[in-house]
């Protein structure tokens, strides 16, 4: 499962691949990154269809990630990309933006690495 994570924070690349070691040695995930919306677009368009999940974060300077998902959503129809939004605010208000605009789920920060292992069907894999 080829994973394309989103988020400004830089840290965030190294707690992935940390909390997914076992199943990026074993080949089940592939992580790619982008700390951008704008890096996010740039990496789709060259990577046509090898990201099946998009984890992105909401409050991102430029784009953020809900005008992301907005264009993703109208862009990539044939397979469409499952895409989770992630934020450290859970207000109701980003909760149903992101909803309406197609987002597969929701997760707030800090993430429960766990859970977003369950939602994969990774869990047997924790």
């Amino acid at each position: 499962m080829k994973i394309l994570a989103v988020d400004d924070e830089k840290d965030m690349q190294s707690l992935f691949e940390q909390r997914f070691r076992k199943e990026i040695r074993s080949k089940m995930v592939e992580f790619a990154f982008a700390s951008s919306g704008e890096e996010a677009l740039e990496y789709l368009n060259v990577h046509t269809h090898e990201a099946v999940l998009i984890l992105s974060d909401i409050n991102m300077p430029g784009m953020s990630g809900l005008e992301l998902l907005k264009f993703i959503k109208q862009k990539y129809h044939t397979p469409p990309p499952i895409v989770m939004m992630i934020t450290a605010y859970g207000d109701a208000d980003n909760y149903n933006q992101a909803i309406e605009l197609g987002a597969d789920d929701f997760l707030t920060k800090p993430i429960d690495f766990d859970l977003l292992k369950k939602k994969l069907k990774l869990a047997n894999y924790a």
